[in-house]
């Protein structure tokens, strides 16, 4: 089987429901958005690789992040809400090691730090693209209420491993100093 198909030489691609559509649609930013976040965090998986248990869950939600770029895109891969507890346990187990920080922190570090922090602000760009899909109608929200809880969590998530591997490492928090 040929990789390329030639169908998109003319701008436009096919959603996961046959319909074609611009490649500028907005469902498509939200599930390049999607794939785009999927691969940072393949990024960061390269970087945890001595510690199993995060590399187990990063590649847990890299599956996630296939079933949502899939349903974004028209398929019926829905996420289960029961993914977002599991999300917030693995969230509650990294803070119960952690030192309390009571202030906003830079987003700095070592470089597994810092690519935490990247996919964090790509997750907030998914959660607001597929805001605006909600409020023009194009998704129903209430119908991937646990796909937005899933992208919600996976932002803390993402914060709190940060914070999680700084420490593991013993690098410096650095608050943010308000001028």
């Amino acid at each position: 089987m040929r990789i390329y198909t030639k169908t998109g030489d003319n701008g436009t691609t096919s959603l996961a429901t046959g319909e074609r559509v611009s490649k500028t649609d907005s469902r498509l930013e939200a599930y390049g958005t999607s794939d785009e976040l999927n691969s940072w965090i393949g990024v960061l998986r390269s970087k945890v690789l001595d510690m199993e248990d995060v590399d187990n869950q990063l590649m847990h939600i890299q599956n996630l992040l296939f079933n949502l770029g899939a349903t974004l895109a028209g398929a019926e891969l829905p996420i289960p809400s029961s993914e977002s507890e599991w999300i917030e346990c693995c969230i509650d187990d990294m803070q119960s090691v952690l030192t309390p920080v009571r202030a906003f922190i830079l987003p700095a570090g070592n470089e597994r730090v810092s690519f935490c922090h990247v996919c964090r602000t790509i997750v907030r760009r998914l959660e607001r693209q597929m805001v605006g899909l909600a409020e023009k109608k194009i998704i129903k929200k209430e119908k991937y209420g646990a796909e937005y809880q899933f992208v919600n969590r996976l932002s803390d998530y993402l914060f709190v491993l940060a914070r999680f591997l700084g420490e593991k490492d013993g690098v410096k928090v650095t608050i943010w100093k308000k001028n």
